[in-house]
């Protein structure tokens, strides 16, 4: 066992990929390459790195992780690194990493810090460092998001290439010919009337992309014709990082103040264009109050889907040859794009549902509503069967004999050190001692954990299916022509170009499948349903 070589790794990291930072990097894999090879015990399995990554957060250290995997797969020892800042700057990532790899045996060693976390005292010193190098981390990032509004304050451009610009060393610089787009894409929109889906559709069929290679959407050139970069203004810090420690970037919704400058850099569209842009953008968008009204005036607006592609399925009206209107509905993608096709940039596009009137949909609404009320006894009973199923499930997890064992295992553990103290046993079999019965005690922990977690699922499901009683109960007769009703019990209905709709009404854990068929003229057809099924959802 003695002529064995351990087994050695170690670690480095800069957080920028600059120059100087490089030469660091070399430096820091020199340095561990000339100490492990000094020790004739030692094997030198890898030198792992990472360049240009920040040191808060381990989810993107592609090397660093491939190091835990293959420490915990056997073929580490022990790792070394510099310090733990270069490990891991936040403290519950530097303690649960270093707790996992203690259970597989592996050391970790912080050389500047001179910590060792097989030593006794290694976990409470750790734990002082890494919180020490998690505030540097805060300061440091408060550090960096004062110098960074500073210089947007000089009109320094942080951000990347749009529509029309170039990022340049801080600066936006045009690009003449998405210029042409960009002042096309206001042109059309304010001069010729023109809507954004109708703007997209002429986009696309002169072959013209958004500027990562999509296709234009209503959502894209809103967002053209409400940047303020187009007139020569320039809005920073629209986003924010509100946490250090996970990068995740947020819109700033008031929470930080935005450095707004006016006339920054050349402007594509001149201020009067763009001010009688915003205005119309204005007058075109309802207000809170039409946009209330708008989402319901029809009773299953927003609550239908396209069984095929899966996008919303729209309204649309046609007029028939006596002067009055029909309502059919069909789906976003269809009304867009047509039939299922292959754009020129070979994108597939489209979608092949057919329209359904929303004679139909009334039609299937009364079909269901008639179902759930007539089978409303038997509906209840099936579910009082499930919830005493759900009840009635035992589990053979025998938690007092568990917490018995966790217990047993803490006195062992007690004794250990006892034995320690006493001269019975070394240091080093007192640690394997003591990883053992954490080990145990953890597996027997996780045990009870998943059983809590199994009795609150149940306890949920039950409620679940409590409710479902109760909103089958609230059922009562009604009036079966009211749209008011629909919209009020009616959660989705899902549209497929097979002649069926699924239909999911609210606190009803199932959906009502129907295959329908119409007989008659469109004008005065009737609604068939041929086949009806309870699905799970």
């Amino acid at each position: 066992m003695s002529s064995k070589k351990l087994r050695v790794a170690a670690y480095c990291r800069v957080s920028t990929d600059k120059d100087d930072q490089a030469n660091s990097l070399a430096s820091q894999r020199r340095y561990f390459e000339e100490y492990i090879a000094q020790n004739p015990n030692w094997h030198l399995v890898n030198i792992y790195y990472d360049e240009g990554i920040s040191g808060t957060s381990t989810k993107k250290r592609e090397s660093f992780n491939q190091m835990i995997a293959d420490a915990e797969s056997g073929l580490i020892d022990l790792i070394l690194t510099k310090e733990v800042s270069r490990f891991a700057r936040n403290t519950v990532d530097t303690l649960q990493i270093t707790r996992e790899l203690k259970k597989f045996g592996v050391r970790v060693k912080f050389m500047n810090d001179n910590i060792d976390t097989f030593d006794s005292d290694g976990e409470l010193r750790l734990t002082i460092m890494a919180s020490i190098a998690q505030e540097e981390s805060r300061k440091t990032s408060e550090r960096v998001k004062w110098g960074q509004k500073r210089r947007m304050e000089q009109g320094v451009v942080f951000g990347r290439d749009m529509l029309g610009y170039r990022v340049k060393s801080g600066r936006l610089e045009i690009i003449p010919e998405e210029a042409e787009i960009v002042r096309s894409i206001f042109y059309k929109y304010l001069h010729e009337g023109k809507g954004t889906n109708t703007i997209a559709h002429e986009l696309l069929e002169a072959g013209i992309h958004t500027i990562k290679g999509n296709h234009w959407s209503n959502t894209v050139l809103l967002r053209v014709l409400r940047n303020e970069k187009y007139v020569g203004d320039l809005r920073q810090k629209k986003t924010i990082t509100p946490d250090y420690l996970t990068h995740a970037k947020k819109y700033n919704h008031g929470e930080e103040e935005m450095v707004y400058i006016r006339d920054h850099h050349e402007a594509i569209i001149d201020r009067e264009t763009w001010e009688a842009t915003q205005k119309e953008l204005e007058r075109r968008s309802p207000s809170a109050e039409d946009r209330s009204k708008h989402s319901n005036r029809y009773w299953c607006s927003g609550k239908l889907l396209c069984g095929e592609c899966g996008l919303p399925v729209v309204s649309r009206k046609r007029k028939r040859k006596d002067g009055s209107q029909s309502k059919t509905w069909m789906c976003q993608s269809a009304t867009r794009h047509g039939v299922v096709k292959v754009d020129s940039a070979g994108n597939v596009i489209g979608c092949n549902n057919r329209e359904v009137n929303e004679k139909i949909l009334k039609a299937a609404m009364r079909q269901v509503l008639l179902m759930v009320q007539t089978d409303k006894k038997k509906l209840i009973d099936d579910v009082m069967q499930d919830i005493r199923a759900v009840q009635d499930t035992k589990s053979d997890v025998d938690t007092t004999k568990i917490e018995k064992q966790i217990a047993d295992f803490e006195n062992k553990k007690t004794k250990a050190i006892d034995m320690m103290i006493d001269g019975l046993i070394t240091k080093a079999d007192l640690q394997k001692q003591q990883a053992y019965y954490n080990e145990k005690i953890e597996l027997l922990q996780n045990r009870l954990q998943e059983h809590e977690h199994s009795e609150q699922l149940k306890v949920q499901q039950v409620e679940q299916l409590k409710l479902c009683i109760a909103e089958l109960e609230k059922m009562v007769s009604f009036d079966m022509e009211s749209e008011e009703i629909y919209g009020a019990v009616l959660e989705k209905i899902v549209l497929y170009k097979d002649w069926k709709l699924d239909i999911k009404l609210k606190g009803i854990p199932f959906k009502i499948r129907l295959h329908y068929d119409t007989k008659g003229k469109m004008e005065n057809y009737n609604v068939i349903f041929n086949q009806v099924e309870v699905l799970e959802d």
